[in-house]
């Protein structure tokens, strides 16, 4: 690993982190600038739950926006795998969690799996972000 690698993970983590504050803070046009304009969006929920599958960054801030419309969230990263795979990519795995109460609620526990791309101004964003949930907790259950 170069030095000049660490900074770029470290510059990943803290555009990992500004994703889950924007989104948990509902600052749409601020989550937006975390994705490239090409990012695909893929989330699975678990057994018998339909998968997300959303491609482009509008497209993607506006279905997550409307599902999370009136919800409260809590996301948290942990332990992220970041590896610079070229000059300008990476990829990441981050184990997560995530509190939601409102018309949806659920406690969900995870991983993340991303991609990111440096782009021309030298800023990280995330290319792809494939949610898997392995454990999700309905209110009922709490």
């Amino acid at each position: 690993m170069r030095p000049e690698d660490l900074i770029d993970i470290e510059q990943i983590k803290q555009l990992k982190a500004r994703y889950f504050r924007f989104m948990d803070a509902k600052r749409w046009d601020a989550w937006a600038d975390v994705f490239t304009e090409d990012c695909h969006l893929q989330v699975e929920n678990g057994p018998g739950v339909p998968q997300t599958d959303v491609a482009g960054r509008d497209a993607i801030v506006a279905y997550v926006s409307h599902v999370l419309e009136g919800v409260i969230t809590t996301h948290h990263g942990h332990m992220p795998e970041i590896e610079i795979t070229g000059p300008d990519s990476a990829r990441g795995i981050w184990a997560m969690y995530d509190y939601l109460t409102g018309p949806v609620s659920l406690k969900g526990y995870g991983h993340y799996h991303e991609t990111y791309r440096r782009d021309a101004d030298g800023r990280w964003r995330i290319a792809s972000l494939d949610l898997r949930r392995i454990r999700v907790d309905a209110p009922e259950s709490w």
